[in-house]
Order: structure tokens, then sequence, then C-alpha cells
């Protein structure tokens, strides 16, 4: 098949930066390689974060991770650590940590626009004593995902503002939303599914 845009395929970093240009020397400032208070404080303050991960063969993954504030901790000015929680038992994000440790992060506090991005390694622990002195809240798997920073910085709100995200009077009817249920259902219908 023979697709329009197969003439104009981007295919070297030359060609991306000719287009797009070269970024401010803020925008490369910015990134740090350690926690500080302010990094500290906004993750404190995350009840939500999403996971990017991929596997050696190129598989990836992008998952939401939620809880009550304070749920990711902060072990020193190099390491974060989170709870891994009861869930569907896919295990898509943590089976590429085995193979791939580099992950990405992206943090939000509602209502602000601006992200905390965080990127690392990540190392897998059941150590008992360490995920007991965590004192989480609610139940775990028994392990703890630990993420070695390698890079933070907060990133501008241009996607969040211009998606109205917060913004409830953008926001779709209820009624117009939808259905996940029929969604769930046809799939797995696709995929002869039957219970």
């Amino acid at each position: 098949m023979n697709n329009p845009w197969n003439d104009d395929i981007i295919r070297s970093a030359e060609e991306l930066r000719e287009m797009i240009g070269a970024p401010h020397e803020a925008v490369i400032k910015k990134v740090v390689t350690q926690i500080d208070s302010h990094i500290e404080n906004f993750i404190a303050k995350s009840p939500l974060f999403f996971l990017a991960t991929s596997g050696t063969d190129g598989r990836t993954d992008v998952s939401p991770r939620g809880d009550r504030a304070g749920f990711v901790k902060v072990l020193d000015n190099n390491r974060i650590v989170f709870a891994d929680r009861p869930g569907n038992r896919r295990i898509d994000s943590m089976l590429n940590m085995l193979e791939n440790p580099q992950v990405g992060m992206i943090f939000l506090i509602p209502p602000l626009e601006e992200v905390l991005r965080i990127n690392g390694r990540a190392i897998l622990t059941r150590n008992k004593e360490f995920i007991n002195d965590m004192q989480w809240e609610k139940k775990t798997t028994g392990i703890a995902v630990i993420i070695e920073v390698e890079e933070c910085f907060i990133h501008c709100p241009r996607a969040f503002n211009q998606a109205g995200i917060w913004n409830i009077d953008k926001w779709s009817p209820k009624d117009e939303l939808p259905v996940v249920s029929e969604l769930f259902q046809a799939h797995l219908k696709i995929n002869n599914y039957k219970s």
C-alpha cells in the first residue's frame, strides 16, 4: 500500500533539527540529576504518575500508578521508591524493567498544568523489612520499585493547557463518553474469549 507520507518520512536527527531548531539554553539547564527539596515537595504532593518502560525487544508500556499523595517516597537525593499494588497481574511494566531497567515517569498534581519528569533505572526488591519500613497504607504485592534517578525536570504546561484537562467546562458530557465496559466486552469478543 502506497501511503502519501512515504516520500516525506523524516529519517535523521539532522532533518528533525532543521525543522524544529535547537532548544533554548534554559530548557537544557533546567535538567538536574538529583532530587532537591523542590522535587521532593512535588513528589510528596503527587497522587498520580505515569510509568513508561520498554523491553529489550522494543515492547513498550505506559501505565498509571496512583494512590494518596505521598505514596512515592524519596529515599535520598538519588533514589525514590513506590510499592507495587495488587492489580490485573499482567505485570507488563515489571517484566520490562527486568529486561531493561530504564524508565520514564511523569508526575501530576491536579490542578497544576506543569508536570515533573523523572528518568532513571529501576530495581525491584522483595525485601520484607525494607517494604515494612516504608509504612505504605493498603496492601502491596510484596514488591517495591526503587528508581535510581538520572534526570529530573519540570515540563511546560502546554499540553495540559491546550487539552484543558483540568477545566471542567471543556469536559465532554457524561452521556457522550466511551462506555468502557462495552469496549472491554467488544475486545474480548474480537479475541474469541468466552467466560
